[in-house]
Order: structure tokens, then sequence, then C-alpha cells
């Protein structure tokens, strides 16, 4: 099984500008992804997001914004240490890339790393599964989230 990066396609009914926000704001974020996002959308930006209530047992991940590119490309380094520049080597990078695709938007979100974080192989093994466990719970959760902000507008 190959450990080293992780890929999933989705398509969203709506325009790569709504749905890059939909990726990139930490106001959207909290609402199909993590509890909680604290981190300014734009190149070299470092924050964390949350899951779980911060002040009780949730985990806190530090997040740093790599490249955010409207409406195409926004991606993130995450899972580094707390106080430490975010790297290869010392993180995961996430990539959502945006395609016009018929009336909405077609996005590839790509997650690597996994083999340069050193880890040992049932670690790796352990995190890689519990990365993909968590998109296959979290992206599914965009679509019907972005429907909502279009019955708003």
């Amino acid at each position: 099984m190959e450990l080293g990066t992780i890929e999933r396609e989705i398509y969203i009914e709506a325009s790569p500008e709504i749905v890059f926000a939909v990726v990139s704001s930490p106001d959207h974020l909290r609402r199909w992804w993590p509890d909680d996002a604290r981190y300014e959308p734009a190149p070299g930006s470092a924050g964390e997001i949350v899951f779980g209530d911060r002040d009780a047992d949730g985990t806190v991940v530090s997040f740093t914004v790599v490249d955010a590119r409207p409406p195409r490309t926004f991606s993130f380094r995450w899972t580094h240490p707390a106080g430490e520049v975010a790297v290869e080597g010392n993180s995961l990078l996430v990539t959502f890339d945006l395609t016009p695709s018929g009336g909405g938007t077609l996005l590839k979100m790509t997650e690597t790393g996994f083999r340069e974080m050193g880890w040992e192989a049932a670690l790796l093994e352990q995190q890689y599964r519990e990365h993909v466990t968590g998109w296959d719970f979290y992206l599914p959760r965009l679509a019907p989230y972005v429907a909502t902000l279009q019955v708003r507008s």
C-alpha cells in the first residue's frame, strides 16, 4: 500500500470563487471541518485548527498557510510541532485545487508528506489511515455546506 499521498476529488455545485472561500476562510472551515480555526487566509499566516473543545481535551493542530491564489489554489501545512516553522519533514501539505466544471467546481484535495515525517512504519501507517478516514468523513460535508450558502444568497 502506498502511504505517501491521499487524493480525493469532489464536484461542488458552486463557482470556484465560492468554493475557494469555503476551503480557505476560517469562518467557513469550522462549518465543515474543524470545530475552530484561527489563521489569516494569506501565505505565511500561522495559526491553528481545533477538533473538539479546546478546553476539554480537544486536539489543537498547528496550521500554516502556504499558498492562496483565489479562486484556484489554497494550500497549507499542518501537524507540525507548535512553535516550529512548518516545513517538509515536520508537517503534512494539503492542497485544494479548484477547476471550473460545467456550472460548478471540481475540487481536488491532495495531502502529502507522510513518508517525509520520518515516522516508523507502524506510526506512518496509523497516521495515514487516520487521515484517510478523516478526509473521507469531512470532505463529503463540503458540498452540502456550500448548498446552504447558495440558498441564503
